[in-house]
């Protein structure tokens, strides 16, 4: 009832929050004044990769899926979010997700402007201004995510103004409740890399957000094919490698916590490509392109939240089970409910950050080669907590997406028009045409 009364007092306050207690925290050093070389300059390449995954990786995987006559709407939109989420991280994000812990709920104001960072992030060896700039890499793919929920069809203004928002309602109050000694983050809740703070958050208030829209016109009788599964695979690739930064990054430290989720990072992509792609050849007859990239993309969100706990015989696992748990989510969302995720970022980002939040409570343990079970936990206290972390943050996502979607809609309307959907966003939203076919 405790913890029941928590969740409660987060939904009415907004549930903002951060600390000094990290989500990522593979390795416990001891607190140190001066950092330690190594650990920053591997911090500093993992800040680099991140940033590439969402420009150009997530942008061009998401393009390539797209109609031709809306492709530079999407690096458009990447590259907008990517600003102003990076200005709001700089300005407020950091110290509601990571300033002092106060209530459990937000950080308090320490770092406005990134003001007063330490020397070396308490907790850690590295430099704070390092830490700062890795996190806010993560609060620029987090929102980027959600682009494939509304591609072809979203006014561009209302995209904007979403995203900001919803960085400082949505993602910043959940990576301190996870990741910044927040209320979850004291019932023990684990989340290595942002199965829960990234991949939760943005595939649920993808869902709410395409289902806001509607459908796209003409679909789903209409066929609308990815114009170029080549610069999507070639996307997937960016953010296969740039995820190595994302999830080997988050040990914050250059060491075998680090090469061991990079391992792990790799085999379950691996495996739930490999995954796909056979489940495709039975049902439609041919392994597609499309399909191993998106195989991959789903093996890479399951595996974060357990990236650094698991050994390599569960990623393999878990691997699995995404190609096999996300393939039939994308046909269960499009076919079943009629909803028009159209890149299908619930049933990959969304089911896929959940179904590993879920599946490292058993496979931390010792026994299965993880790294154990914390102080009294056990698998069923930690598969309850991760599971009311995974509900408490799910909820959260809907309810906050929806009151900012519909108000924002009053001031900036969150479609265009049926003539501008018709022309593509190139040219009626951004006056340009990515390709010249004349």
């Amino acid at each position: 009832m405790k913890y029941l009364g928590r969740f409660i007092g987060s939904i009415l306050l907004a549930g903002f929050a951060t600390s000094p207690a990290l989500a990522q925290e593979a390795f416990d050093p001891a607190i140190t004044d001066v950092a330690n070389s190594g650990d920053t300059a591997w911090i500093l390449t993992s800040t680099a990769l991140v940033l590439l995954m969402t420009l150009p990786g997530l942008a061009l995987f998401y393009g390539g899926l797209v109609r031709s006559k809306n492709f530079l709407s999407v690096l458009i939109q990447c590259m907008a979010v990517a600003g102003i989420c990076s200005v709001l991280w700089v300005v407020v994000g950091y110290t509601i997700a990571f300033g002092q812990v106060s209530n459990g709920y937000l950080g308090n104001g320490i770092n406005w402007m990134f003001g007063n960072l330490g020397n070396v992030r308490e907790g850690t060896t590295i430099p704070e201004s390092s830490f700062a700039m890795f996190q806010m890499t993560f609060a620029v793919i987090t929102p980027a995510l959600m682009i494939g929920a509304w591609v072809e069809r979203a006014r561009f203004a209302w995209v904007i103004a979403f995203c900001a928002l919803w960085l400082l309602v949505v993602y910043a109050p959940v990576t301190h409740w996870v990741w910044g000694g927040g209320w979850l983050s004291e019932m023990g809740v684990l989340d290595f890399a942002g199965g829960i703070v990234v991949h939760t958050t943005a595939g649920v208030s993808a869902l709410v957000v395409a289902i806001m829209l509607g459908r796209r016109s003409g679909w789903p009788k209409t066929l609308m094919l990815p114009h170029s599964p080549a610069l999507t695979v070639a996307g997937a690739g960016l953010l296969w490698v740039g995820w190595f930064g994302f999830n080997g990054g988050s040990a914050l430290t250059a060491t075998d916590d680090a090469s061991a989720a990079i391992i792990n990072t790799h085999i379950a992509a691996s495996t739930a490509a490999l995954m796909w792609i056979l489940i495709e050849k039975f049902k439609v007859g041919k392994p597609t392109a499309v399909g191993v990239a998106t195989g991959a993309i789903a093996g890479l969100a399951t595996i974060t939240p357990a990236a650094g706990y698991v050994g390599p015989g569960a990623s393999i696992l878990i691997g699995a089970s995404a190609g096999l748990v996300c393939f039939f989510a994308v046909g269960l969302v499009k076919n079943g409910f009629k909803i028009d995720d159209s890149l299908d970022v619930f049933a990959v980002h969304g089911v896929g950050g959940i179904l590993g939040s879920l599946m490292l409570a058993l496979f931390v343990s010792e026994g299965l080669g993880g790294i154990g079970y914390a102080g009294d936990m056990a698998f069923g206290s930690q598969f309850v907590a991760q599971m009311i972390g995974v509900g408490a943050v799910a909820i959260w996502s809907a309810v906050a997406t929806a009151i900012l979607g519909f108000g924002i809609s009053f001031i900036l309307p969150m479609r265009v028009s049926e003539d501008d959907e018709r022309d593509g966003l190139d040219i009626s939203s951004h006056g340009e045409r990515a390709w010249d076919l004349d």
